[in-house]
Parts: structure tokens; sequence; C-alpha cells
């Protein structure tokens, strides 16, 4: 097993706002403004769709996979000396549509995760090809597990055949389903024995959708460590490695874990 107690602590910033409908430059220039509230921070977390909203005119907004939101994310992880992460509408390179979450690091490195479950009550399902591999990516050692939104309804996705520290939720989460949200995010840090963060977006979208924020941070037992709650701006939390460590070796329910495979 890995020796956790070696690890720094990790800081983190959770990005929480209103997004342009349809507007990637609005966006853009909005969220160069607001990462200056986040410098310091080796983790910075922006919520899905970051650039247009939750959209279903994938045709009309997509980017190529080389396109000017992985050029700017590149660009501000290299300013920020941080990883920065968010989900975009992507066209791959197969001529797909992709939900796709950009892991953008100081390195100039940017990697992948796409979004597994599509939110089919939006037919998100019917404009864009869903993801087929989990993804566990790693800042500063720690083993982080980016997920997508509707995701958060699936337990077994949101496993690990190995050990994950952080699971990493970006969303646009409607007010609607405010209590789902809540709900959930406790449900999956208990059921992993890891941290969660998770981002999601305030405001009113071009549909008509209002959403209520609630961007939080978790421990390993499930509790709040911070929750923006309507705030439109940026929150931090700084995470134990020692401490996830420490529970993990008291209540080592993982050794109990049931086996299973993903299709």
């Amino acid at each position: 097993m890995r020796d956790l107690t070696t690890l720094p602590t990790l800081d983190i910033a959770l990005v929480q706002t209103t997004l342009a409908w349809h507007d990637r430059t609005a966006n853009l220039q909005h969220f160069d403004e607001l990462l200056e509230q986040a410098r310091g921070a080796d983790l910075i977390i922006l919520p899905e769709m970051f650039t247009t909203g939750f959209s279903m005119d994938s045709a009309g907004q997509a980017e190529p996979e080389q396109g000017p939101t992985s050029k700017w994310l590149r660009a501000q992880a290299e300013k920020f000396s941080a990883v920065i992460t968010g989900s975009v509408i992507i066209q791959a390179a197969d001529g797909s549509y992709r939900n796709r979450l950009l892991w953008a690091q100081p390195d100039g490195q940017i990697l992948h995760y796409d979004k597994r479950h599509l939110f089919r009550m939006a037919d998100e399902h019917a404009h864009y090809t869903a993801g087929s591999e989990q993804a566990v990516f790693e800042v500063k050692g720690w083993r982080v597990r980016p997920l997508i939104c509707y995701d958060l309804r699936f337990p077994v996705w949101s496993r690990d055949a190995e050990t994950t520290d952080l699971l990493v939720y970006t969303a646009n989460w409607p007010g609607a389903r405010r209590l789902h949200w809540n709900r959930l995010l406790p449900a999956r840090a208990i059921e992993n024995l890891c941290y969660v963060a998770a981002v999601n977006r305030v405001g009113t979208d071009g549909k008509g959708f209002a959403y209520t924020g609630d961007s939080q941070v978790l421990d390993f037992q499930g509790e709040t460590l911070l929750c923006a709650g309507e705030l439109d701006g940026v929150v931090r939390a700084i995470l134990s490695a020692g401490d996830l460590a420490s529970y993990r070796e008291r209540f080592p329910a993982f050794r109990d874990a049931d086996g299973f495979s993903l299709s």
C-alpha cells in the first residue's frame, strides 16, 4: 500500500460562478479574473462545460481537441503553476462529440476524461458519445479520479481498483435536484474512504434552468470541510494526506470491498 504520510498537503480551489450562454470569449475573460483568487492552489476546479453552459448544441459549440480552450487552459496552468480542470464540448479526432474534462498540467501536458453517464433526461445521450474508460490523474503524488455531473449517481463508476485519494466532480447540477447533490456527495466520500471535491455553477442558463451551487469539499467520513452555498466566486480548502492515511488505518473497510468488473 502507498505511504500517504509522505505526501504534502493539497491546496485546492473551487471556482463556482455564473456562465455566459454559448459565449466562450466572455466565459474565458471572466475566468481570467476569477483565477487570481486561486493563485497558490495546487488544483483549480472549474464547472462542467465552463465555456458554454450545459448545452446540447454539440455541433455548434464543439471545439477541436487542440482548440482555443485547450490552449487557454495550458497557459493558465503554466501561469499559476497548478493543475486546472473542467469540462468542455470537444469534437474528438474520430468526429464524435464529447463532454470532455480537460486536465491541464503546469508542464504543458493535457490529459482528459470523457463523461461516461450522459444525462438522458436532457437528451445528452443523443448529442454526445459516452466515454468508456475511468481515469486517475496525479498531482503532488495524490491520486485523483475525475468525474462529471451525472456520473455522481453511479457509485460503481466512482470506484477505483486502486486507492483513490480524491474524487473530483465537475457539474452543472440544477437547483431542482439540490437535495440529491447534497446527499450523494457524502455517500461517495464515505463508501470510498476518500476526500471529495465537487464544483457546481450558479445562475440561470440559456434554457431557463436555475443552479444553486453548493460546491463543496468533504472528508473521508463525509464531513463537510467547506460549502460555497450560492456564492459566486472562489473557495479554498487544504487536504491532509496524513489524516486520510490515519483514518484508513483505523477503519480499513476497503479490505472487505466486493470485487467487480466494469463493462
